[in-house]
C-alpha cells in the first residue's frame, strides 16, 4: 500500500518524543514492503529549534542513524500548497495526520477525501488536549476523516463520546526495537540517567519529589537530559548533584542508558490525572533497553505492563529513594527488572506489532461495510 504521513517531524526529535514511534513505524512499513512518504513542516518548532541547537550536522545524523529515512518539508502558507499535495497523494491508499499538523492542512486534507478522494484518512492523536484543551482540539474539522488513531483507551473513549464509534482505535506508542535494545559492554559513567524535558511545570512537583530529592539524599551519580529546562530548574539540579547533559539525540538514547544502572518515569500530571494507562514514549525506551526502570505512580489501566516485575513503582518520594537503593545494591533484582521488562516488549509493544494494528484497521477500512460517510454528533 501507499501510505502519506503527515507529521510533525521526522527529522527532529527536539522536544518531540513522538519522533521516535514514528520513525520506527515508517522504518516496519518500508522493510514489509509499503511505500512511505512523510511530509513535515519547513519551520516546525522541533526542527527549527534543533537546527538553532545543532545545526545542519543534527539532520547528517539522523540521516546517519536511519538510512532510508527520508522527509518532505512543506511551507503550509506556500501558494502552491495545492500542488504539493497533488503531487504527493497522487494514487495514495492510507494518509496519516499528526494531531501537531496545522488546521488548515487539516481542514484541507478533509475536503479532498469529502471530494471523492480514494485515500482513507486518518487522525493520529498522541496528545491529552482532547480532554485537557479541548477548545484548541475544536479546531480541528475532522468531519471528513474516515477515523481516529488515539494513543489511549480514555482517549479513544473521548472519542467515541463524540460520536465517532468504532472509528476510533486505540494505537499506543511503542519501543523501535531496530534501534532500542540492550548494548553490552559499555563502561558505566553513572547510577542514574534520567532523560525528559523539565515539562512546563506540569510536573515541576513531582520531578522534586521523585528525582531530584532521592538523587540528592543518596547522593547518585546522575545526569539528565532534555532541553527547556528554566534557570530556577538548572539551579535545582545542580543543588541536587544532577549533572546537566542537554538535549540528547533520541538514536543516542540506548547507548546512555546503556551506561547507568537505573532510570525512572516521572509522568506529567495530565497523564496521571486524567489519562489512565497512557505511558510516554519513555517507559518503552527504557524497557527495550534493558535498563531497570522505578515509577512514579501511574495508572496501568490497560495492562500493557506488569508493575512490580516489568518495573518498580514508588509510592511517594521516600519509597522511590528505597527501590532506587535495592536497585543499585541487589544485582539479582535489577537484571530481573531488565529481562522482565524487554520481554514485555518484545512480546507485546514493537513498532512491528503496532504496524500490525494499523494494517488491521486499514483492513476495516476497506471493508464494504465502512465505506459510507460516518455519522457524528458532533466532528471535534
Amino acid at each position: 500500500m501507499r501510505f502519506v504521513l503527515f507529521y510533525h517531524s521526522l527529522v527532529s526529535d527536539w522536544n518531540h518524543g513522538n519522533a521516535h514511534f514514528l520513525r520506527g513505524v515508517v522504518r516496519e512499513l518500508l522493510a514489509r514492503g509499503h511505500e512511505v512518504r512523510v511530509l513535515e513542516p519547513a519551520d516546525g518548532w522541533s526542527r527549527t529549534n534543533m537546527l538553532a541547537e545543532a545545526g545542519e550536522e543534527a539532520v547528517a545524523a539522523f540521516h546517519a542513524a536511519f538510512p532510508g529515512l527520508t522527509s518532505r518539508t512543506y511551507d503550509p502558507a506556500a501558494p502552491d500548497l495545492d500542488a504539493t499535495l497533488d503531487r504527493v497523494l497522487d494514487e495514495a491508499d492510507v494518509v496519516v495526520v499528526h494531531e501537531w499538523t496545522e488546521p488548515e492542512l487539516v481542514a484541507a486534507l478533509g475536503r479532498r477525501r469529502a471530494g471523492g478522494a480514494r485515500f482513507r484518512l486518518l487522525f493520529h492523536d498522541t496528545h491529552h488536549r482532547i480532554v485537557s484543551r479541548p477548545a484548541e482540539m475544536e479546531r480541528m474539522d475532522l468531519s471528513a476523516y474516515d477515523g481516529v488513531l488515539a494513543f489511549g483507551e480514555v482517549l479513544s473513549e473521548r472519542y467515541r463520546s463524540l460520536g465517532w464509534g468504532n472509528r476510533a482505535w486505540t494505537w499506543h506508542e511503542a519501543a523501535d526495537t531496530a534501534l532500542f535494545r540492550p548494548i553490552a559492554g559499555e563502561p558505566a559513567e553513572g547510577d542514574l540517567v534520567w532523560i525528559g524535558n523539565w515539562g512546563d511545570d506540569e510536573r515541576t512537583a513531582e520531578l522534586r519529589e521523585y528525582l531530584l530529592e532521592p538523587v540528592r539524599t543518596l547522593g547518585l551519580r546522575a545526569r539528565i537530559h532534555g532541553v527547556r529546562y528554566p534557570d530556577h530548574a538548572l539551579e535545582s539540579l545542580r543543588r541536587a548533584g544532577i549533572a546537566y547533559a542537554g538535549w540528547l539525540p533520541n538514536h543516542q538514547a540506548p547507548g546512555v542508558f546503556a551506561r547507568h544502572a537505573v532510570t525512572v518515569h516521572v509522568p506529567r500530571r495530565p497523564y496521571v490525572e486524567a489519562l489512565p494507562g497512557i505511558p510516554t514514549i519513555r517507559v518503552f525506551e527504557a524497557l527495550a533497553c534493558g535498563i531497570p526502570l522505578v515509577c512514579a505512580p501511574w495508572d496501568d489501566a490497560e495492562g500493557l505492563f506488569r508493575p512490580g516485575t516489568d518495573y518498580l513503582v514508588a509510592r511517594d518520594g521516600q519509597a522511590m529513594g528505597e527501590r532506587l537503593r535495592a536497585v543499585l545494591h541487589d544485582r539479582e533484582q535489577a537484571e530481573s527488572l531488565a529481562r522482565h521488562g524487554l520481554e514485555t516488549i518484545r512480546a507485546r509493544h514493537t513498532c512491528a506489532h503496532r504496524v500490525d494494528e494499523l494494517l488491521a484497521v486499514c483492513a476495516v477500512l476497506a471493508a464494504p461495510h465502512f465505506a459510507a460517510e460516518p455519522e457524528r454528533e458532533n466532528t471535534h
